[in-house]
């Protein structure tokens, strides 16, 4: 059981570090602010800031997040976003003094800190708020200045009374909260003001770096990045599988069923398969698949039967397959060609080089991917039962540990249909989900602006319910399939 939760875990840890991975990079590089990068939802277990991202450790494993700057699906920022703005440039602030080791002489208290941090770069802070003017004011959005203290003529630059304290040059939005900082002699009172006032340039360099008020090309490369993170990771995971030895069903027969053509014509328990009409069989999946691949014509099986005391003879006979219906694994049953044999459970492993590691890693994620699409299709349309084939986390954590105690392999394979899957199910367009944002963002595209905020917000609580009702019937499905057994 401990083995189970542990790989499960372990499994969907580098999953969501994955998926939340690939929003994150996409978000860096389009120059939008990345205020958290959580694994696990909260509360946060352990957090550390590196330049403007914390990056933390939630208490509930099975999901994860990238918290970007700005409100989901509000046009312009409230108030409430502006203050957790403003207190990220206060933490941007002191994060770069104590990347630099200039912290310490700043004191203990983060507000004694930005005091000090104002009152040392004051100079800087007025060089950039009053543009070189001896006395100026901040421009509002309502058009009113905001008075700051003069700034003398003899003092140096901005970046060359920052850089000796933070190791940078100052940026205009710090500058504004600095010289506040300053003025008011509090910090409570600056973010207060900042808030209140919403001068020109923090606008200005919030909708710079805020997700909302980006392009919509831009947006919509952050919100598919997650996904496609996790289906490209399928190939890479598989590839290394390949080149780290993939196990395979020797075909090798076992069971031999009465009355079925392989023991009409002859086939027995041992005999080694060699050859389908002459193309060489290396595993049972390739004997599986040249039987259905003959549409019923009679096929020539060349094969080798164990002797007790000599070499394997080499035999050939001809079958003529059988139709008849089997479990498709979707929850209903297809017609196919077969001659009733079983294997006998011989394993192999077979290791590949890298170039023909990277050719089936890639081949093998695209049919698994095929038959993941076609899985969920048959599930929206009603021909599989969702009680069948819907799994929580009590199934997969079973499943993970089942996987775990037979190798790297299998528990790779597994993470790889797991990644394929959450790709492919965060592209659905379902509100709250990574398909739902991007199905909002097809319909930005046609009419050219936005849904109304109540509209998306109400999509979003329909979201929710439809979220939590099947997270709610998975769990007791999981548990029903666990009683029953």
């Amino acid at each position: 059981m401990i083995i189970s939760i542990l790989s499960a875990v372990i499994i969907f840890a580098v999953l969501i570090i994955v998926h939340e991975t690939g929003h994150f990079l996409v978000a860096k590089h389009s120059g939008v602010r990345v205020i958290r990068y959580s694994v696990g939802y909260p509360p946060k277990v352990f957090g550390i800031r590196r330049g403007e991202t914390e990056y933390a450790f939630g208490a509930t494993p099975l999901g994860g997040y990238v918290r970007m700057l700005g409100d989901e699906v509000a046009e312009e920022p409230t108030a409430e976003t502006l203050e957790g703005y403003v207190k990220e440039l206060e933490a941007d602030l002191l994060e770069a003094a104590r990347h630099h080791g200039t912290s310490a002489s700043l004191g203990t208290e983060p507000a004694q800190m930005m005091l000090a941090l104002a009152h040392r770069l004051a100079a800087a802070a007025n060089g950039f708020t009053t543009g070189g003017s001896s006395a100026a004011g901040v421009p509002t959005t309502s058009g009113a200045t905001h008075a700051v203290a003069p700034d003398p003529a003899s003092d140096p630059s901005p970046a060359e009374n920052a850089e000796p304290i933070l190791g940078r040059a100052l940026r205009p939005d710090e500058a504004l909260l600095l010289a506040e900082v300053e003025r008011r002699g509090s910090v409570d009172e600056a973010v207060k003001a900042l808030v209140e006032n919403r001068p020109r340039a923090l606008l200005e360099r919030y909708r710079a770096q805020a997700f909302p008020t980006q392009s919509l090309g831009t947006r919509i490369k952050i919100v598919l990045a997650g996904p496609l993170a996790n289906i490209l990771f399928a190939p890479v995971l598989m590839a290394v599988v390949f080149m780290y030895g993939v196990p395979y069903v020797k075909p090798i027969l076992g069971e031999i069923k009465q009355g079925m053509p392989a023991y009409s014509a002859g086939l027995r328990k041992g005999d080694q398969i060699l050859a389908v009409n002459g193309t060489k069989i290396e595993n049972w999946a390739d004997l599986s698949d040249a039987i259905k691949a003959g549409n019923g014509a009679q096929i020539k099986i060349d094969f080798a039967r164990p002797a007790p005391s000599a070499a394997p003879s080499q035999m050939s006979l001809l079958v003529t397959p059988r139709r008849e219906k089997e479990d498709t694994g979707y929850g209903n049953k297809a017609s196919v060609w077969i001659i009733g044999v079983l294997p006998r459970g011989d394993e192999g492993v077979r290791r590949y080089g890298p170039l023909s590691a990277v050719y089936q890693s890639v081949v093998s994620s695209a049919e698994l991917s095929g038959r993941l699409v076609m899985g969920i299709a048959l599930i929206i349309n009603g021909t599989t039962p969702a009680r069948q084939a819907l799994g929580g986390p009590i199934m997969i954590a079973k499943m993970a540990g089942k996987e775990a105690k037979q190798g790297f392999a299998d528990v790779a394979g597994f993470t790889v249909m797991l990644s394929l899957e959450l790709g492919i199910i965060n592209l659905l367009p379902v509100p709250l989900l990574d398909g739902g944002h991007l199905f909002f963002f097809l319909i930005e595209g046609v009419r050219g602006k936005p849904l109304q905020l109540r509209h998306r917000e109400f999509a979003m609580q329909i979201g929710l319910l439809l979220l939590v009702a099947l997270m709610t019937f998975v769990i007791v499905n999981d548990i029903s399939h666990i009683m029953h057994s």
